[in-house]
């Protein structure tokens, strides 16, 4: 689907014109080269993609589901080509755009072509011969590397966006064909791979055995970055104030809340006294995110706790608090099954403020296919059956 930028551009022409011979003049090429281009996106993606009528050709429900992915494809990445130089619209093919993108993201021609499974000069030839278009380096070459500029990071970032939308072009092709392709990927964060990501897949796999998913766990910066790439089509977990992420959509399913606990028996178990919390050991969350924002908030009229271990994962807190004197500030949801089962007990003490929304985070004016849209209800479903939903 995304072979050459050149036959999505004509097919737009003729959606928007409903005419060979117009989109041959309006994308300045021959009659006979359009026909040609609309045959072999016809061929890739399987089936029709016009209906060829007395007053026209107009788009097939495949066409329409194409075009549409298509325009929003192109309307991220011309802008950007256009403001490096106007004859990239004319010039610059998928593989040169491929290869700056791997540059820019690996800083290294010898890394980017390992990625990209291509000899090193053919990486280099194709960002070489973009310089030329443009008429000046797109990097900085140097001791630390080969460093994008900033015009050259924006192409590469709406590059992704604009690629993921083709992407997301071909598994709704097989979709109206029958058939499931592609995956969902899903950056989930501590407390959704705890208690709502197995169910929802669970759940999801009943109507659709077969799609993939990739379920990619890590810290909010780096889960958000993959986010805005393109690489992660939907983030789960803790929301985040609406100042830190401008540009990023998100949506609440259920709250949850921050609790003390400590093994069953903990000198401090049943322990009220706020003093004498604040001078033992912690298993807490990493600076800057939401639950060590509440964790700070317990203790903001007191000496901060000075022994702390930062983790986002819920397996070491639990082995630390059964292990030694530890107490952990978590997810009451967590620790349901230790709680249940007598290993772990929550501590009295209840302070204000430790609650959090728990949700969706998507890139602004994202588009799913009929399969993220399916999983996204899945989970709504499932979070409306869990304390706060």
């Amino acid at each position: 689907m995304i072979a050459n930028l050149r036959h999505l551009r004509i097919l737009t022409a003729v959606a928007n014109l409903r005419s060979v011979s117009r989109a041959a003049e309006r994308v300045h090429v021959t009659q006979p080269a359009v026909t040609q281009a609309i045959a072999r996106m016809e061929a890739a993606a399987g089936t029709a993609l016009f209906d060829r009528l007395p007053h026209g050709l107009f788009p097939t429900a495949a066409g329409e589901v194409l075009i549409g992915r298509v325009t929003r494809a192109l309307a991220l990445l011309d802008p950007a080509l256009s403001d490096l130089a106007p004859r990239l619209l004319l010039t610059a093919t998928v593989a040169q755009i491929q290869s700056l993108v791997a540059v820019t993201e690996s800083e290294s021609f010898s890394e980017a072509a390992r990625r990209l499974g291509l000899a090193q000069p053919t990486v280099h030839r194709a960002v070489t011969q973009m310089e030329s278009e443009v008429g000046r380096p797109l990097f900085e070459r140097g001791p630390r590397g080969v460093i994008a500029l900033r015009a050259t990071r924006l192409l590469a970032t709406v590059a992704r966006l604009a690629f993921a939308e083709l992407a997301q072009a071909q598994s709704e092709l097989a979709e109206l064909a029958g058939r499931e392709v592609g995956r969902i990927t899903v950056g989930a964060m501590p407390l959704s791979r705890a208690c709502l990501m197995g169910p929802a897949i669970a759940r999801f796999r009943l109507t659709r055995p077969s799609l993939r998913i990739s379920i990619v766990d890590g810290p909010f910066p780096d889960l958000s970055l993959g986010l805005r790439r393109g690489e992660i089509d939907l983030l789960v977990g803790a929301l985040r104030p609406a100042e830190i992420v401008p540009d990023l959509e998100q949506e609440p399913l259920f709250e949850d809340e921050m609790v003390m606990v400590a093994r069953a028996d903990h000198p401090l178990a049943g322990c009220a006294d706020l003093a004498r919390l604040a001078r033992a050991p912690w298993v807490v969350a990493a600076e800057g995110t939401p639950a060590r924002a509440a964790f700070a908030s317990v203790f903001s009229d007191l000496p901060a706790p000075e022994s702390l271990v930062e983790t986002g994962s819920s397996v070491l807190l639990r082995e630390l608090l059964l292990a030694s004197d530890h107490l952990g500030f978590t997810s009451a949801l967590q620790v349901v099954p230790d709680v249940a089962a007598g290993r772990l007990t929550i501590l009295p003490l209840r302070p204000p403020n430790t609650r959090r929304p728990i949700g969706l985070i998507r890139r602004a004016g994202w588009q799913p296919t009929p399969a993220q849209r399916d999983f996204i209800t899945v989970l709504k479903e499932v979070a409306s059956g869990l304390p706060g939903g």
